[in-house]
């Protein structure tokens, strides 16, 4: 019997696509929130002057299907023709087995002749050579609109840069901000200043600051359960917290690991990428040294735990922090410090399903969660994002925002106790007229401080979270 013939993938075609019988997209796909990366691609996907295909990148589960389930809901509601909508998962292991362009004309022949159509392709780079036909959809079809969605961003971006330079953009689709999963979980927040700059409370009076992060202070014990569950939009939902860490162990960090990731690397000792994962959860927010690394795992290379980190970021299961130079002197190379993408996988890997007693948990998974919060929020910006190491004493900056501009730093002090000493290098490396940021605990833990000339401004890491997504929102909001 042959698998991949003309009824199979048809019978495929249908039970994908729904709506080519019903004229609309069934309600459980369609999610009513919608989320800042839904927005920009959006505003991408349906320009007429400058055309340009989509491509959603992320770990499993951040949502990359539901924007575009989303986006077809929107089609439709604007009386697209619903056969005019096409969506394939080549996750499937069908389509494995066929080329996009098989399928393509297999729709062209049965289901519509019709140039101008929408094409919606999820986890494309499952499919054979699926740079070259989405090349070719894109130069052989002008009124073709094309949105996908793949796991493994670094082999998305070398595959554009060889063939899909001028024809793709690709967007990030991080897990939730904080932000939105209070939005998700239904936590209303009273109004804030329309101009609100997270950082730049230092410009409002004191009266306005306090008001401010009195109507913010309602944060502090979802932020919590945010740190705990984190930023995975089916798990935040769920009302049993365990279920959910067990979910997102198995299903996204198990199935990333030793399935997507070998698939696509042709890794074939699962085992040790593992090792090296976990050593990561548990170090999570420091500097690695991939000699010790190698050394702690033992039978395991530094070329192959180095090739493997570039493995887990480009799944989008790590953030790498790179050393950023901040002064005149030329840096040597150093060594990057290491994010688990999200809080909430660590949490899941290393089994800890209550960490609110644990200052010391709880202060390695807020540095998490605000690094991601910082990488997200300025990665459309020509940025570099790291960590700063120097001085006489080599003193450590947590987070470093750099850019033509200007130059933001971060320390996060998640602790009841945040004590900052005047030698500390988040003051000594301060601007008078722009102070660094201290991310603190305490809801009344805020406000301008001086050491000398020097300043720093305290900011709650709930608020300060909060802030970020408000400001995103506000840019789309306003359409900026």
């Amino acid at each position: 019997m042959e698998l991949v013939n003309p009824e199979n993938i048809l019978d495929l075609l249908f039970s994908y696509n729904p709506w080519w019988q019903s004229g609309v997209i069934q309600q459980e796909f369609n999610k009513p929130m919608k989320r800042f990366a839904y927005y920009e691609a959006m505003s991408t996907f349906e320009r007429k002057d400058i055309r340009r295909s989509v491509i959603l990148c992320g770990a499993r589960r951040t949502g990359k299907t539901t924007i575009m389930y989303q986006a077809i809901s929107e089609l439709l509601e604007k009386k697209v023709p619903p056969k005019n909508i096409l969506f394939l998962s080549f996750d499937h292991p069908l389509l494995k087995l066929c080329s996009i362009n098989k399928v393509m004309e297999l729709y062209r022949d049965n289901i519509t002749s019709i140039k101008d159509i929408y094409c919606f392709f999820d986890e494309v780079q499952y499919a054979s050579d699926w740079n070259s036909w989405l090349k070719i959809l894109y130069d052989n079809n002008p009124h073709m609109h094309i949105m996908a969605t793949g796991s493994a961003s670094p082999i998305l971006t070398d595959k554009i840069s060889e063939s899909g330079l001028g024809r793709w953009k690709m967007i990030h689709v991080p897990t939730l901000s904080f932000y939105e999963y209070c939005r998700l979980v239904g936590i209303d927040v009273p109004e804030l200043p329309f101009d609100l700059k997270p950082t730049q409370m230092y410009l409002r009076s004191m009266q306005e600051q306090t008001e401010i992060f009195n109507k913010l202070s309602m944060l502090q014990v979802p932020f919590i359960r945010y740190l705990q569950v984190g930023g995975f939009p089916e798990l935040a939902l769920s009302s049993d917290d365990l279920y959910a860490q067990r979910v997102l162990r198995e299903d996204i960090v198990d199935k990333a690991l030793k399935r997507d990731l070998p698939s696509i690397y042709g890794i074939r000792n699962i085992s040790d990428i593992e090792k090296i994962f976990l050593y990561l959860c548990y170090t999570s927010s420091n500097v690695i040294n991939i000699q010790t690394l190698s050394k702690e795992l033992d039978g395991v290379s530094r070329v192959t735990v180095e090739k493997y980190i570039g493995y887990l970021e480009s799944a989008n299961l790590i953030y790498i922090s790179p050393l950023v130079n901040v002064g005149t002197k030329q840096l040597l190379k150093a060594q990057d410090k290491i994010y688990i993408a999200d809080a909430a996988m660590r949490n899941a890997v290393l089994m800890r399903d209550d960490i609110t007693n644990d200052p010391e948990e709880l202060g390695i998974i807020a540095e998490t969660a605000v690094y991601k919060h910082i990488k997200s929020f300025y990665y459309n910006e020509a940025t570099q994002i790291g960590y700063y190491r120097g001085g006489k004493k080599g003193n450590e900056i947590d987070i470093v925002v750099k850019s033509d501009r200007n130059t933001i730093m971060i320390e996060v002090k998640y602790r009841d106790q945040a004590k900052i000493y005047e030698t500390d290098a988040i003051v000594t490396m301060s601007e008078h007229k722009h102070p660094n940021l201290v991310i603190t605990k305490r809801a009344n833990d805020f406000g301008e401080f001086s050491y000398g000339d020097k300043k720093i401004y305290r900011i709650p890491a709930p608020a300060f979270l909060y802030m970020l997504g408000f400001v995103e929102s506000e840019k789309i909001k306003n359409g900026v």
